[in-house]
């Protein structure tokens, strides 16, 4: 099996010990060093390249945010915050995940689930997997509603709750757009607006200030503006 490597830069110690210790559950994970400031995490990818890096935002000197800017061929990364509040610059930064702290096993294992796997090099010719779809449970009143991903078209906050809207259902969830948001694909996905994100392929025209999802117009938020633009006009 080819592992992937793994690097941790974390200066909260309980923290890096968390994650420490959920890379040690999984048998395609190694870790290669714990860092605990950005400088400190520069000098261990100078001397052990690694595959993926779990990057705390909020370090000592260099902000993670800054760190990642200071790479010129950057691994995978999967940003570990309290805050929620920075995934959206994450994005423009091709972030695999955001986990937010206090992270728990089964979030851990999703956000590794969508890190690519390294591939030993071989002259055999490889077959690529079938793609599978990929299928979230949401809890509407008593009942869990499977909805795949792939039929999202936009997601609505509103309050204590989420609208999952597809073509063919409107699924209501006592959820905030932050936890759903963590659950998606960032690439697939976009926060336009401060109660709505939408689907990337949903998107039939745009705008600076609104957008239309099929025949739903929505706004787009003005501090969202800016990174909307760049997402779909690049």
């Amino acid at each position: 099996m080819i592992r992937t490597r793994c690097l941790i830069i974390e200066d909260e110690p309980l923290a890096a010990e968390v994650i420490s210790d959920y890379i040690a559950e999984l048998p395609f994970l190694e870790l290669v060093e714990v860092c605990h400031s950005a400088t400190q995490g520069l000098a261990g990818l100078q001397e052990n390249p690694v595959d993926l890096i779990f990057l705390d935002l909020h370090l000592p000197g260099i902000k993670g945010f800054d760190f990642i800017r200071t790479l010129r061929n950057p691994p995978q990364i999967i940003v570990t915050t309290a805050y929620h509040e920075y995934a959206l610059e994450g994005y423009s930064l091709n972030i695999i995940d955001y986990l937010l702290k206090p992270i728990d096993f089964p979030r851990f294992l999703q956000a590794v689930n969508k890190v690519q796997k390294p591939v030993e090099r071989t002259s055999q010719p490889t077959v690529p997997d079938e793609p599978t779809e990929e299928v979230i449970l949401l809890k509407e009143g008593r009942n869990n509603v499977p909805v795949s991903v792939a039929d999202i078209t936009f997601i609505e906050g509103q309050r204590d709750y989420v609208l999952v809207n597809t073509p063919s259902q409107t699924v209501k969830t006592k959820s905030t757009l932050a936890a759903i948001q963590q659950r998606l694909s960032s690439g697939d996905f976009i926060r336009i607006h401060k109660s709505f994100i939408v689907a990337r392929k949903a998107i039939n025209s745009f705008s600076r200030t609104r957008l239309t999802v099929h025949e739903t117009e929505l706004p787009v938020g003005r501090k969202y503006a800016e990174i909307v633009q760049h997402k779909l006009q690049g």
